[in-house]
């Protein structure tokens, strides 16, 4: 009875499954620090911004558009991920942030 047991299901242990997930679905991986901070870099001067300080030591990006200060700052947390932060100090377009912001998610792939 055991070998009977056994021959029935010998032909199940050889039939592979391999998942594709579906068309169209996107599968998420964590950022890294150097793509998120070329991102970030990119989004600035796609939106005008003359960058004059990037360092990817200190996750600091800087530079200027219309005659204000723009700022991004990228950093690798505890957990792996990775927190980016655009700042301005640029009254004269208060559109521009959420323009960078934009232009960041869309050089991510989101």
């Amino acid at each position: 009875m055991l070998a009977a047991v056994c021959a029935g299901l010998l032909p199940l242990a050889g039939c592979p499954y391999y998942y594709a997930p579906p068309p169209g679905t996107v599968i998420m991986q964590p950022a890294s620090f150097d793509r998120s901070f070329a991102a970030a870099a990119g989004a600035m001067r796609d939106e005008g911004v003359a960058i004059t300080v990037q360092d990817p030591g200190t996750g600091a990006i800087a530079g200027t558009a219309a005659g204000g200060t723009v700022t991004a700052n990228v950093r690798q947390q505890a957990d792996g991920s990775v927190m980016v932060q655009f700042n301005s100090g640029n009254a004269q377009d208060p559109s521009l942030l959420g323009r960078i912001n934009r232009s960041y998610d869309r050089r991510m792939g989101r």
